[in-house]
């Protein structure tokens, strides 16, 4: 095995209270013979502990024409294994009070326990069941196609997904990232038990699994536990997540979707940055400024306080393994669409074009680190973000890089970030609402796409 300690400082804990200090303490990182990165943290507050294991086996690795095989695979994790139905597994997690789940990412699956200190050894039993013994039963099988088309055919009347899917689909092109993680209602039929079995076979493997254990444990506990339950398992190579290269549009792209709605659903973007770009700590503040900042925001003073048009209106970077997208968002009336667009626009411009004020970075600043630590008041929180942070290669000097790369960035900065990762003159734009209604037409004169 291979030993690893960080120590967690010296973090603010309210934005109100600049002075107060938030510690964690130590995380114990260590790598299995066959590969498993697990990462200790002892919380024994309560007896309660939590694991969290985030592997590399997410949509993107969906091969062609089988898109959403990552969602169903995760899904059926706990539907029966060579040793328990999915009945026994249900019930014998409810019996100790405790909770078992899969689910699935674009970049990643995750895999989450929870259970009483005294129910652990029980806990890991189930968790490592389903990890390495998944049976795939047919029945089982056939139950998660039909639910997850019903969940495709009911988002088409959700006009929020309706939007996100067709931004997303245009803004990532060929690239996996494009296409809904639970799947297409063209490819959830061909999915087969063969490509099922040959998808968890590839890519649930342990070294590229990051697990996370909180709660009521010593290191020596969950470094046993993890050798009884997981230390088995064998290694393969799996792929590498391959980069997405998502060229910026060279004019707007423009789609509507007509639907019989009162209120037009509109996103706005373009390319974004991925995870580990240097310059996210700057992106970061700059987003929060623009849109992300809640009440507090450029968008939304202008959109919704000073001119009515929407109820709410954010802007976000969407960060991933491989690059992600930007998108502002919102909902207005149909009649107002065009100038809630107009005004997004406006911002966007704005803020590549001057500094921002002093107050306003101060403000973003004092949020953003202040908040960090509700980011990690529980043993779940914790233990997801410890996976996070292994996963995206930040290093577990993160914890205390964090408030220190966030506090060195200046007004330039900012400016610099908004006029790198900004594109208010070559975007995306997506609108769902009652095309009459609206007359979507941009003042750039971009050709508008409707179906």
């Amino acid at each position: 095995m291979k030993c690893l300690r960080w120590s967690l400082i010296s973090l603010l804990a309210l934005a109100a209270f600049p002075t107060m200090s938030f510690s964690l303490g130590t995380i114990d990182r260590t790598v299995l013979s066959n590969g498993v990165v697990l990462l200790t943290y002892p919380r024994p507050t309560l007896p309660i502990v939590y694991v969290s294991m985030r592997l590399r086996a997410g949509s993107v690795f969906d091969p062609a024409g089988k898109t959403g095989l990552s969602h169903m695979v995760a899904r059926l994790l706990t539907r029966g294994t060579l040793q328990r139905s999915a009945r026994e597994i249900s019930e014998a997690i409810d019996f100790v009070g405790g909770e078992l789940g899969a689910a699935s990412d674009e970049d990643y699956a995750l895999v989450t326990l929870k259970v009483l200190k005294k129910d652990v050894a029980l806990g890991m039993d189930l968790f490592s069941d389903i990890l390495l013994q998944p049976a795939f039963l047919p029945e089982e099988i056939e139950r998660q196609r039909s639910e997850t088309l019903s969940e495709i055919i009911h988002d088409k009347d959700d006009p929020g997904k309706v939007a996100d899917k067709v931004f997303s689909q245009i803004v990532y092109g060929g690239h996996p990232y494009g296409l809904p993680t639970e799947g297409l209602e063209t490819t959830i039929p061909g999915i087969t038990r063969e490509d099922i079995v040959r998808f968890h076979e590839t890519y649930y493997r342990p070294n590229a699994a990051i697990v996370a254990i909180v709660g009521d444990v010593s290191v020596e506990e969950t470094r046993a536990l993890a050798e009884k339950y997981l230390g088995t398992w064998v290694r393969k190579d799996v792929p590498p997540i391959a980069a997405a290269q998502l060229p910026v549009p060279s004019s707007p792209v423009v789609k509507v979707i007509d639907k019989d709605l009162t209120q037009a659903n509109i996103i706005l973007g373009h390319p974004g940055i991925r995870r580990g770009n240097p310059d996210y700590y700057a992106v970061f503040i700059m987003n929060y400024i623009l849109g992300g900042g809640g009440f507090s925001s450029r968008l939304l003073t202008n959109i919704r306080d000073e001119r009515g048009l929407a109820y709410s209106v954010g802007s976000a970077f969407d960060t991933k393994y491989a690059t992600g997208a930007f998108h502002v968002s919102l909902q207005t009336k149909n009649s107002t669409a065009n100038e809630a667009i107009r005004e997004s626009l406006r911002e966007m411009r704005k803020i590549r074009q001057e500094l921002v004020r002093a107050e306003e970075l101060q403000e973003a600043k004092d949020y953003l680190t202040g908040s960090f630590p509700l980011r990690l008041d529980s043993n779940a929180k914790i233990a997801d973000y410890l996976t996070y942070v292994e996963f995206h290669e930040l290093g577990l000097n993160y914890f205390e890089e964090f408030p220190r790369r966030l506090a060195a960035v200046t007004r330039e900065d900012v400016l610099k970030a908004a006029r790198s990762y900004l594109h208010p003159e070559t975007f995306v734009l997506v609108v769902v609402g009652k095309e009459a209604e609206a007359k979507i037409h941009l003042d750039e004169g971009a050709p508008v796409e409707s179906r």
